[in-house]
């Protein structure tokens, strides 16, 4: 797989979420509103119909990162997941400047600290916004 593998993603992709998350919620938002919408199905995993054949490590796994599957069957995972996706949003150049050296291993650890947090951070946002 070769650093440059997300630009290679086929839409449509599936975007499995968290629905429980307030920044995925934002970023799903605006996804469902993007004008390639089309190439994107977006999947809560916390949803009630999300398909309950995944095992609970599937779950856990899909909880602590980003997961997106191509039309290909095709799995990103992490900031992977992320460049793929706005890969065929059609952000392709800023996705090729994000895999260049240096900077690509600089947004993973960023990726991986954020994703480690964003629960903790999730509720502090929300409960810095509703001005509690």
């Amino acid at each position: 797989m070769s650093r440059f593998s997300p630009l290679d993603a086929s839409a449509p992709v599936t975007l499995y979420h968290d629905g429980h998350c307030p920044f995925c919620r934002v970023e799903v938002n605006w996804l469902s509103r993007h004008h390639h919408q089309d190439r994107i199905r977006l999947v809560d995993i916390q949803s009630a119909e999300f398909n309950a054949t995944h095992d609970r490590e599937a779950f856990e796994a899909m909880m602590g990162l980003l997961h997106v599957k191509d039309s290909q069957g095709n799995w990103y995972i992490g900031m992977e997941a992320s460049r793929a996706l706005y890969a065929v949003l059609g952000y392709r150049r800023l996705v090729w400047l994000s895999c260049l050296p240096g900077l690509k291993g600089a947004l993973n650890w960023g990726y991986r600290w954020f994703a480690r947090r964003r629960v903790r951070l999730g509720q502090w946002w929300e409960k810095r916004s509703s001005g509690s």
